[in-house]
C-alpha cells in the first residue's frame, strides 16, 4: 500500500495549533494523512476552510511519521483573534 501526499497552499488550523515558542513564534500541528507546505515561503492561516484568512506563516519544519504530519510554523502576521 503506498502513501499519498497532499500538497496544501494554506494553513488550516480548526484551533488545533499549539505555540512551541513564545520568544521566536513558532506554533505546531499536527495533521491526518502526510500534507506538504511550501517550506520558507509565506502561506495563509484560516481557522476553518470556509473562514476569511487570520493571518500569514512560513513553515520551518515538516516532519511525517505514522500516517501523520507534524508542521512547525513561524507566525509572521496576525490579523485577528477571533
Amino acid at each position: 500500500m503506498s502513501n499519498q501526499f497532499v500538497m496544501q497552499w494554506k494553513l488550516v488550523t480548526e484551533g488545533r495549533e499549539r505555540r512551541i515558542s513564545e520568544e521566536n513564534d513558532i506554533f505546531e500541528i499536527t495533521f491526518d494523512g502526510y500534507q506538504i507546505f511550501p517550506m520558507e515561503e509565506p502561506i495563509d492561516i484560516q481557522r476553518s476552510l470556509d473562514s476569511d484568512q487570520i493571518g500569514t506563516a512560513k513553515i520551518v519544519k515538516l516532519s511525517f511519521s505514522n500516517g501523520m504530519t507534524i508542521c512547525h510554523y513561524h507566525l509572521i502576521s496576525l490579523y485577528s483573534v477571533n
